[in-house]
């Protein structure tokens, strides 16, 4: 881990309003440049969101550490997380939850997350291939649920899922130049919904798998 670049990407995101300790030691934790391509190492701990495979991206640390800290996570909690794309988000959240449950739609993508996690002693994740948009009914309820690519609309079937008392963090929009992220919060008496900030993410795509994704 490049020490140096590490804190002061942690010392820029305080900078910039985190003040959640517990998400700053887990970003800090986490070595970013073992999640980005070699071509993009010697910026993995820029506040930048790089390229990966299939389109995808890693999202920027900035947008990983302020959704991550409006989900609220507790130690005690089971995650659900939409979208594993290069394994970063799945493990700051390991970091911080008891187990975090990840989907992802890229077969490719999920299995490299999967080795990757394993070889960083990460064991608290469990990765699985298939439609986020559906989310993981057999493991519902779950406690916190966060999305990693812009929904069009609020997803219904991630609400479901979500247990009383639970959070949805989620990027919404159909333009991907007015993208927000939502926070839902499911009570007894139905949902609580604030906008968090303006963001652009990849779109999260629903119904079957690509071929690209099959092999």
């Amino acid at each position: 881990m490049n020490v140096p670049a590490m804190q002061r990407l942690i010392a820029e995101l305080r900078q910039s309003g985190i003040t959640d300790e517990r998400v700053l030691a887990a970003i800090a934790a986490v070595d970013r440049e073992r999640f980005v391509s070699p071509t993009f190492a010697e910026r993995a701990w820029e506040n930048t969101a790089l390229p990966i495979a299939f389109g995808q991206t890693i999202s920027q640390p900035l947008v990983v550490a302020a959704m991550t800290e409006a989900l609220a996570v507790g130690p005690r909690m089971k995650v659900l997380e939409v979208g594993t794309g290069s394994g970063y988000q799945a493990a700051v959240l390991a970091k911080l939850a008891r187990r975090v449950y990840s989907i992802e739609r890229y077969k490719p993508l999920s299995k490299e997350s999967e080795r990757l996690l394993i070889d960083l002693r990460i064991h608290n994740v469990v990765c699985d291939v298939g439609d986020g948009s559906k989310g993981w009914p057999a493991q519902a309820p779950f406690d916190r649920i966060i999305v990693t690519a812009a929904a069009e609309e609020r997803p219904q079937a991630l609400i479901d899922q979500l247990a009383v008392g639970g959070i949805l963090i989620v990027p919404v929009g159909r333009d991907p130049t007015a993208q927000v992220v939502e926070r839902i919060v499911k009570t007894d008496h139905g949902l609580q919904r604030d906008t968090l900030m303006p963001v652009r993410f990849v779109p999260l795509v629903a119904g079957a798998l690509p071929v690209l994704g099959q092999g």
